[in-house]
């Protein structure tokens, strides 16, 4: 069975990657698995930049298929803001991270508060061009955290077509419906299609 190689640091990912991917004819396994402990720098100004610096990165240091993502939320009042900087945006996290985004939209009308969660998974197979695929969700931002599933902006990002936060529903349902499950969904063809060709 070959290897496929999740590279990501974040253990949280790493969970919702292996959830949605489990049943693919492959052994997946981590950055911890294969002994790299470093983080590739996110250099890239794109979301498709930073998963194509991290999935080369990481094939080419184990030799093995590998998948990266990168994602994180565009806020329309913010000119795309947090961005390809959400894991970091405003140099803090967690809690302080929601205050400060809550904190700079507030006073703001609901229908100024559009926002939408990106990922962008490449697949790096050694020998060959990278592919890319894209999963985006739209909704908007809740002047207050709501829920206790997920991560990061999770709890006030309010999906539109639901009338919860995306923290508020249930993890099987969030791997259903999240942008890392729409951009999964199209990775998934992809992974079957080398799987096929590999033991052709």
């Amino acid at each position: 069975m070959q290897t496929l190689l999740i590279a990501t640091t974040n253990q949280h990912k790493f969970t919702e990657f292996t959830a949605l991917l489990n049943d693919l004819p492959f052994k997946l396994v981590s950055l911890s698995d294969v002994g790299i402990s470093d983080d590739v720098e996110e250099t890239g100004e794109t979301f498709k930049a930073n998963a194509e610096l991290k999935a080369e990165a990481y094939s080419q240091r184990s030799g093995l298929l590998t998948l990266a993502d990168d994602s994180g939320l565009e806020i329309a009042a913010l000119n795309g803001a947090p961005g390809v900087y959400s894991a970091r945006y405003g140099g803090v996290t967690g809690a302080e991270q929601l205050a400060l985004v809550l904190k700079q939209l507030e006073g703001l009308p609901f229908h100024e508060r559009m926002a939408r969660f990106v990922c962008v998974i490449a697949i790096a197979e050694p020998g060959k061009a990278l592919q890319f695929v894209e999963g985006t969700v739209p909704g908007a931002i809740e002047t207050a955290p709501k829920g206790t599933h997920g991560f990061g902006y999770d709890p006030i990002f309010y999906l539109l077509d639901r009338g919860v936060t995306m923290a508020e529903l249930p993890p099987e349902e969030k791997n259903r419906i999240s942008h890392r499950a729409q951009a999964v969904k199209k990775a998934r063809a992809v992974l079957l299609e080398i799987a096929a060709n590999s033991n052709a």
